[in-house]
């Protein structure tokens, strides 16, 4: 039996298409970047509720809850592009942020 002349190129074509399995960093900046900017933006929604002097003590001390782990969320997305220079300072304001919040916490639970 004789194989079509078009079909050994065909399959020399496809096997080589195919090649090698390779393993793929899927992670995207672009992604990293919208979701830094998501937990910055949540960062700034957090410091504008923490900053209302009528907060009740237990919601301070939950905004701080809230505060840190959003904090260390951000923390993680710049550890994850440490080829970024622009991205250090966030975490740091992040985790600046956290301790005020639990500072506030603090303060209102030790009267």
């Amino acid at each position: 039996m004789r194989v079509p002349s078009v079909v050994l190129p065909l399959l020399v074509v496809i096997h080589l298409l195919a090649g090698c399995a390779k393993n793929v960093d899927t992670r995207v900046a672009g992604d990293d970047d919208a979701a830094i900017d998501g937990a910055s933006a949540r960062l700034e929604e957090l410091r504008a509720r923490a900053a209302q002097d009528e907060l009740a003590c237990q919601d301070r001390c939950e905004v701080a809850t809230l505060t840190c782990g959003v904090a260390e969320e951000l923390c993680s997305l710049v550890d994850r592009n440490p080829d970024r220079d622009d991205l250090p300072p966030r975490c740091a304001q992040g985790r600046e942020q956290c301790s005020d919040a639990r500072n506030g916490c603090a303060r209102c639970q030790n009267g």
